[in-house]
């Protein structure tokens, strides 16, 4: 039977698998973004346009997933503020990068801090998830900089957006192997007893 404190092993099952799911598709964008990214500018476009619309995307699927979408409306406004982020985005690209990079600073604040209400929500069902409230927090203060590069003469590529989306890689994993962690202890410690 599961308390209120401990969510059932299949719930937590796909936390996990979704926790490295983001991490593996933010950490290929990332390469990507140094790597092509940064000389093909057809395919920036497609990556600035496709980050948030992933996002928006992965936060519905894991709602649904995760008790269902009128249990968790944080995650419902993350996708509709990160798909209207990705058609702003879509729409302004032949307004230059520092428009861009304006759109996904608002993006990065919004969306962290959501982030940061899902993980403190989730705290009493899974446990160990620090790493997501650290990387809403983190987010907003990314989003935050980002906002300042905008503002600036200094030109800017979707290079000054690949930071965000590392350290949304790393808390993404750090949040996956926490929770792999634990429930191996949990196991350990229900055989034992």
């Amino acid at each position: 039977m599961t308390t209120n404190f401990e969510a059932s092993a299949p719930d937590r099952d796909w936390l996990k698998t979704y926790y490295y799911l983001r991490f593996a598709v933010s950490a290929a964008w990332v390469a990507l973004a140094f790597t092509l990214g940064r000389s093909v500018p057809q395919l920036a476009a497609v990556m600035l346009v496709a980050y948030p619309a992933w996002d928006a995307l992965a936060n519905v699927l894991d709602a649904s997933r995760s008790g269902g979408l009128a249990r968790n409306k944080s995650q419902v406004l993350n996708f509709v503020i990160s798909t209207l982020t990705a058609v702003a985005v879509a729409a302004t690209l032949s307004h230059g990068m520092h428009t861009v990079l304006q759109i996904f600073g608002v993006w990065a604040v919004l969306s962290g801090l959501l982030q940061l209400v899902t993980g403190a929500r989730r705290w009493k069902a899974y446990g160990v998830q620090w790493a997501m409230i650290l990387s809403g927090a983190q987010s907003g203060l990314a989003g935050t900089h980002m906002l300042n590069q905008a503002a600036g003469a200094a030109p800017v590529s979707i290079v000054d957006i690949a930071p965000y989306a590392a350290f949304g890689a790393f808390y993404f994993l750090i949040s996956a192997v926490s929770l792999t962690v634990s429930d191996k202890r949990r196991r350990a410690g229900t055989a034992a007893a």
